[in-house]
């Protein structure tokens, strides 16, 4: 395996090697990339334009004239890229016979009183196989470090990471999605969207692209709208509630959407409820999307597919753990958290042992799970045994968790949902997945139409009438 380019190596290969010729155009970090360029020697090969339009005017000047649109934002940064690569053509497309090349970013470091998150967006539009309709790469990062001037190191790298990776190996944007971060760590960065497009990218699903990052532990979670389209976390849930709804969804069934539609018809009492700010979300723990130590792609891609068509945005994670998993929503300027759960997930959420690596142990993960916007929508079960409907009581928890069960039942912290009949309870996804393997048409019982027709007509997740007695 060859050796990692350090950021100066990379730089002076671009300034040297590569046959393109561009403009970099950075606000709000500074020129940490073109610095590294212009440091390495040999930038006149290189750059023809470098730009920081650091005042405000002189940003929307350039870039936008709409003043009421956000600076740090995806809408500002492909403007940018479209203005400078647009600017190449007008100048030099008749004088220039070396490929273009714009890199831009819109960055806010962290600011004198460390009260705000460091985050921005960076991007490049390369030559491909057509000058006048270049190839795009877009992300979007979260900056860790607490001093402004790392973070503005750790931009430089990331910026000439994207350039090196945009220039040589833009036919394949995993190579360059998996060299975002040399010279650099988690720690540091955090890279929680890509999005690529252009005549040579047509070939390439965001949607995988972007489970890369989790898989790759470049970030935590990602996430997609009702549409499918990949979304940057901190955009989707900025001012809005989430209902979250957590499972396997392989694939959806009617319980699960009972559970989101009658959670949502709970929540919109809420003062704070309006159909624009509340989003209702299927999360899925890359942990079940895995097979032999591999995430399996065409099965995340079936279940996504379907959960848009039921009309559901979904969320990939790497959390295992729900306290984890409301630390996570936590960081974003969020309303209000509402977690729907079955009655035997609570139970387990309730086990000690599940926290032995925690100095507070279970009380410590209840903290952390239950903040002051989480609530739990608690929805009871069925005994197999009995057939009967087992709601949460004081008789059904432990003698050590009783106490903390009362105490989140009296402060309103759980709502216990009784509107779900007996017989959608009974729905059980490992009979589902039984039946839709053996060809037994009789899932359609438990799962929308739409979904079975669509399972049945592609064969998903080993349908096969063959199998059929």
């Amino acid at each position: 395996m060859a050796n990692t380019l350090s950021t100066k190596e990379k730089s002076v290969h671009i300034n040297i090697n590569s046959k393109y010729y561009g403009a970099i155009a950075e606000i709000g970090g500074g020129q940490e990339t073109a610095r590294h360029l212009f440091q390495a020697g040999g930038a006149s090969n290189t750059i023809a334009k470098s730009i920081s339009a650091y005042d405000k005017l002189f940003s929307d000047h350039f870039y936008n004239q709409d003043t009421s649109a956000r600076y740090v934002a995806e809408e500002r940064l492909r403007k940018m890229v479209d203005y400078e690569y647009g600017e190449l053509i007008d100048i030099l497309d008749k004088k220039n016979n070396q490929k273009f090349f714009a890199f831009a970013n819109t960055v806010e470091t962290l600011n004198f009183s460390k009260t705000n998150q460091g985050n921005g967006w960076l991007g490049i539009a390369v030559q491909g196989s057509d000058r006048y309709h270049p190839n795009k790469i877009f992300i979007h990062v979260k900056l860790h470090e607490n001093d402004t001037l790392l973070q503005q190191y750790t931009l430089g790298a990331l910026g000439i990471n994207l350039i090196y990776g945009g220039l040589f190996e833009w036919e394949d944007p995993r190579n360059i999605l998996l060299s975002l971060l040399d010279n650099l760590d988690t720690d540091r960065v955090e890279v929680d969207y890509i999005y690529v497009e252009g005549p040579n990218m047509t070939w390439v699903d965001n949607r995988l692209l972007n489970l890369m990052l989790v898989s790759n532990r470049m970030t935590p979670a990602i996430m997609f709208d009702q549409t499918g389209k990949v979304r940057q976390p901190g955009d989707m849930l900025h001012k809005k509630n989430v209902v979250l709804l957590r499972g396997n969804f392989r694939p959806i069934n009617q319980l699960g959407m009972d559970f989101l539609q009658d959670s949502l018809s709970v929540f919109e009492r809420d003062e704070d409820y309006r159909p624009d700010n509340t989003i209702a979300f299927c999360e899925i723990s890359l942990n079940s999307l895995m097979q032999d130590e591999k995430v399996n792609e065409k099965d995340f891609l079936h279940r996504v597919d379907l959960l848009n068509m039921m009309g559901q945005s979904v969320m990939i994670s790497r959390f295992s753990r729900f306290f984890k998993l409301v630390n996570y929503f936590g960081q974003f300027k969020m309303i209000k958290l509402r977690l729907v759960i079955g009655f035997p997930t609570f139970d387990k959420i309730l086990d000690s042992s599940n926290y032995t690596d925690l100095r507070g142990g279970l009380l410590e993960a209840m903290g952390s799970m239950f903040q002051d916007n989480v609530k739990v929508y608690l929805y009871p079960h069925i005994d197999t045994k009995t057939g009967e409907v087992v709601y949460p009581e004081d008789s059904n928890f432990s003698e050590e968790n009783k106490l903390l069960w009362q105490y989140l039942n009296i402060t309103k912290k759980i709502l216990v949902m009784k509107s779900i009949p007996a017989k959608t309870l009974e729905i059980s996804s490992l009979n589902i997945t039984r039946l839709i393997e053996n060809g037994d048409d009789s899932f359609i019982n438990y799962v929308p139409e739409k979904v079975f027709q669509h399972i049945k007509d592609n064969r998903l997740f080993g349908y096969n009438r063959n199998n059929q007695k």
